[in-house]
């Protein structure tokens, strides 16, 4: 990153990572669930320095504050608002929004919002949508509810081969950088990584809703990519989201599952073009019979854990 900005949120600290700081045209780019904005880094490299790419740290991760009330603060709505808070802080009244996975329902969620749809100008999803597969969400879950402690730093960077070898990374000095940026020191000399455990329980405390509903309401051009692997996002849930949004742009990443890391140059071409068009006026909002949430599904699955 080119400069990091600490910003206070409701007396919680967000730390903001910042590429091309001087840059005309921004994009907000958004991490997924146990992840941060550094994740961003070879994205805004092949963006290049046209682009100013602001990449938040979530609450709970890298940089940014833990919460002392995960019930309270680790929520998508908590996210949205946080979102709006640093909108208002980069003075930035309409903006490009790219997401991955979590980064990916916030960006929708607040898209979709009154208070946001006006502010996020388009929307890219990267490998998430309106429907999620419960299997592969409860094993996110189950995952990330567990703490994790390693001996060496050895042992982490093997862990997070074996858990990230989704995201499609092949050169070994590349699974080096993520272990450094995901790695923390515990006091009894051990290693973990950077997020606070209780970041998962937001699939307790959160409130289930219908994302399709969300999702026709969007009036921004969207694109989504996907995972030729993906876990979490299925050929048939993109083609529904198609269905809605004729429109809509895909783009499949070989080689991958969830979710691609958007940092080689076949995987940025396409969201540099997206980036770069120039669309139409918004079409009106979709309104639609709401239908059941994956979201109770995978609340009855972690409830019955318990």
């Amino acid at each position: 990153m080119d400069t990091l900005e600490l910003v206070t949120v409701r007396e919680l600290e967000i730390a903001v990572r910042i590429w091309h700081p001087r840059a005309e045209k921004t994009l907000i780019a958004w991490h997924g669930l146990a992840r941060h904005g550094g994740d961003f880094a070879a994205l805004a490299r092949e963006l290049g320095p046209t682009w100013r790419v602001i990449a938040p740290d979530t609450l709970g991760r890298g940089l940014s504050s833990w919460s002392l009330f995960p019930a309270h603060d680790y929520l998508y709505s908590r996210y949205v608002q946080t979102a709006l808070a640093l909108l208002d802080h980069f003075q930035l009244s309409r903006v490009a929004w790219l997401g991955t996975s979590m980064g990916g329902l916030i960006g929708l969620l607040l898209a979709a919002s009154e208070e946001g749809r006006d502010r996020i100008e388009r929307l890219i999803v990267n490998d998430i949508g309106p429907e999620i597969e419960a299997e592969g969400l409860a094993e996110l879950a189950s995952y990330f509810a567990m703490p994790r402690r390693f001996g060496t730093f050895g042992a982490l960077l093997e862990e997070l081969k074996s858990h990230y070898a989704a995201f499609g990374i092949d050169e070994e000095q590349a699974w080096r950088r993520l272990a450094l940026d995901s790695a923390r020191r515990l006091p009894d000399g051990g290693w973990t990584f950077h997020y606070d455990p209780r970041i998962a329980e937001q699939f307790v405390h959160d409130t289930p809703r219908d994302l399709w509903v969300d999702w026709r309401a969007l009036t921004c051009p969207v694109m989504v990519v996907r995972g030729a692997q993906s876990a979490l996002l299925s050929p048939a849930t993109v083609e529904r989201m198609r269905e809605t949004h004729p429109r809509l742009e895909v783009l499949t990443v070989p080689g991958c599952g969830h979710a691609p890391m958007l940092d080689r140059p076949s995987q940025v071409r396409p969201i540099r073009a997206f980036l770069k068009r120039r669309f139409p006026a918004a079409p009106k909002a979709l309104a639609g019979k709401s239908t059941p949430a994956w979201w109770h599904r995978l609340l009855h699955w972690w409830r019955a854990r318990q």
